[in-house]
């Protein structure tokens, strides 16, 4: 195991998302918890008030509406930088052409 990595993302903070992408952002938001509550329940995982990896217990397997507004901006974050880095790859990718 490796524990010196250093992360090192690609940088997106000049790719621009137009407004309208973000009711699609929501959509896919939903889908992320979906199929990480769905990954989680597959693996023995059930809804726990506090989260306790020994009895597999999770507060956030819950519907997405039900979710703390916290866990929802982590969602919609990772769906944002995930759209941006696609973006920016096609940049990339178009420049090598």
């Amino acid at each position: 195991m490796n524990i010196s990595n250093i992360p090192k993302p690609l940088d997106t903070g000049k790719i621009e998302l137009p407004h309208d992408l973000m009711d699609i952002v929501e959509q896919v938001a939903v889908n992320v918890h979906e199929a990480w509550a769905a990954g989680r329940k597959a693996d023995g995982w059930k809804y726990g008030p506090n989260r306790d990896d020994n009895r597999k217990e999770h507060p956030c397997l819950v519907p997405y509406g039900e979710l703390p507004e916290s866990e929802k901006e982590y969602d919609r974050q990772t769906v944002i930088e995930t759209i941006k880095t696609i973006v920016l790859l096609g940049k990339i990718n178009g420049e090598k052409e």
